[in-house]
């Protein structure tokens, strides 16, 4: 079973998809991770990938799927995986499709965990994190019992540029510009469904195991 998760920044799609891969037994591949692991063991696709990120520039596609290819081969990937931050783009999910389909794989369900940006906005403009020790606090969700300082440590509690309203708009239009097509394509595969991403966590992961169920119901 290969299942893609899209959602915006402050989704929570990575805490849903690690949660969700536990629960379903599946390996979890975010893309971040995946580069870091690849250039930690020193692999040729690693090392490529590694000169493109000292450089600030973004990884080819090509490369990234070449890597995703890899990395699914291995054998935690058995059962399948639930692929986290890739694809983002139309040009990458074609790509990935392509390569898949020559595999005798494909994509088999997409969970867009969807957010208002207003709610988005609270989520994200609400971080805060610790300078001494980088520990992370959030106005409502989680807040410090001193506001500005840091329970463990004592430290100053500062917000990240990413993080100021500004900077989360630019953030949102971008996801949205680049997300829409993506949405289309799987929708018209048949393979996307909507969930809402409001609300507990653990009402959302239910959600979201309800949703794939019902997707591997269809496919028997």
């Amino acid at each position: 079973m290969y299942v893609v998760f899209l959602g915006a920044p402050g989704a929570g799609k990575g805490t849903q998809a690690a949660d969700v891969a536990k629960e379903l037994q599946l390996a979890h591949i975010a893309t971040g991770d995946m580069f870091r692991d690849a250039q930690k063991k020193g692999t040729a696709l690693g090392l490529k990938a590694k000169e493109y990120m000292e450089k600030g520039q973004l990884v080819p596609d090509e490369i990234t799927v070449a890597m995703l290819l890899e990395r699914i081969s291995q054998p935690d990937c058995t059962r399948g995986v639930i692929l986290d931050g890739f694809p983002r783009t139309l040009a990458q999910a074609e790509p990935l499709d392509k390569a898949l389909t020559q595999q005798h794989k494909g994509i088999d369900d997409v969970v867009y965990i969807k957010v208002a940006d207003a709610e988005l906005m609270k989520r994200l403009g609400g971080r805060w994190i610790c300078r001494k020790c980088q520990t992370p606090y959030h106005e409502v969700a989680s807040p410090p019992k001193v506001k500005g300082v840091c329970d463990k440590c004592g430290g100053e509690l500062y917000q990240r540029a990413d993080d100021v309203p500004a900077t989360i708009q630019q953030r949102l239009k971008v996801f949205h510009t680049q997300t829409a097509p993506l949405i289309d394509y799987y929708t018209r595969t048949g393979k996307l469904t909507e969930v809402n991403g409001e609300g507990e966590m653990p009402a959302i992961r239910k959600r979201i195991l309800d949703a794939i169920k019902k997707g591997k119901s269809g496919r028997k």
